[in-house]
């Protein structure tokens, strides 16, 4: 790849800037909410505030999140200059996101909206480290064409997208404007499926967007198998067969990646799982890190199986400051 721009992000993210609230609870209290474990459920502000109301006495931590956000969080921290673009609300939570976003070096390309509160998502983390959200999209659902910085893109090497954006009408307008100008400046498409019961809803249109436009997809096991009807490598092959590179994350057993007939396989860092919340996320991140800095599978593979790892380890969905030492040793030295 050869766009080098030290002054532009190689790496450009697009998603629903959503300020995380993480909330540990027990199994019997989200059955009394009545959310399956696992789950993303999109929620109303009404049921927000019932859900308040139902976790008072809970300690809540507040983190700013999004599936792309986290992403390129996770890109800046390893070093390659990212950027993400989104809508928030003019309040507290918008504030706050933006805040702490900048904090950790993100570019960001934000834009207000002036009725619509900020976009937030109660992340439940059950006793066995699984997560389950619940959605306020909010303000994140007012993004449009206008909202689109077509410079940032045309000088991107990669343009990432959360498939989640898909699904809304008025954002997917939006997203494939965006799509069209990476398309015209060779700057390669990256999409995160995201979620499976998503994956269910969307299957014929998500097909057509990646054999049409996707140059690199990425899907946890489960996200494949709805997608493919396959398993793994078999689900692996088909994604494949649509697209440049494809990704499998297989959790616990590792992860693959296919491209030009050629599949990398790695195995998983083992660690105490404090929750799963944006292991995903970090993954592709290194993934997107290793492509926008030519490096070669094996090396972006092995780099991002550490830094998801490390997420696993941490409180919420992005990098803990306790690990960020850890990554820079880590990684090859320049």
């Amino acid at each position: 790849m050869s766009k080098v721009n030290k002054n532009k992000c190689a790496v450009i993210g697009i998603g629903s800037p959503l300020l995380d609230i993480v909330i540990e609870i027990e199994d019997d209290a989200l059955e009394k909410m009545n959310f399956e474990k696992g789950s993303m459920n999109l929620i109303s502000k009404d049921q927000s505030l019932d859900i308040e109301n139902e976790t008072k006495a809970y300690k809540k931590q507040i983190i700013p999140g999004g599936s792309s956000a986290n992403a390129i969080s996770g890109v800046n921290v390893l070093g390659t200059r990212a950027g993400f673009m989104g809508m928030i609300g003019e309040d507290e939570y918008g504030r706050e996101y933006k805040e702490k976003t900048q904090q950790e070096g993100v570019v960001l390309y934000l834009h207000n909206h002036s009725s619509d509160a900020t976009g937030h998502a109660f992340t439940f983390i059950t006793p066995d480290g699984e997560r389950t959200f619940a959605t306020h999209l909010g303000a994140a659902s007012g993004l449009d064409k206008e909202h689109i910085d077509r410079e940032e893109i045309e000088n991107a090497k990669i343009f990432h997208i959360e498939a989640y954006q898909l699904e809304d009408p008025l954002v997917c307008r939006a997203i494939f404007h965006a799509i069209a100008i990476a398309k015209n400046s060779d700057t390669k498409i990256s999409l995160d499926l995201s979620n499976r019961g998503l994956v269910a809803r969307n299957k014929a249109l998500f097909e057509d967007v990646i054999k049409e436009h996707i140059d690199i997809v990425f899907a946890n096991e489960d996200e494949a198998r709805e997608f493919t009807g396959k398993e793994s490598e078999e689900a692996l092959n088909d994604i494949s067969d649509m697209c440049e590179i494809a990704v499998v994350k297989l959790g616990e057993r590792g992860s693959l990646i296919k491209t030009k007939d050629v599949v990398y396989r790695f195995k998983p860092n083992k660690v105490e799982v404090e929750n799963t919340n944006g292991a995903g996320d970090m993954y592709a991140a290194g993934i997107l890190h290793g492509i926008a800095n030519d490096m070669d599978f094996e090396e972006a593979g092995d780099i991002a199986s550490y830094v998801s790892s490390l997420v696993v380890a941490s409180p919420g969905a992005r990098l803990h400051e306790k690990h960020i030492d850890s990554v820079r040793k880590y990684l090859p030295k320049k």
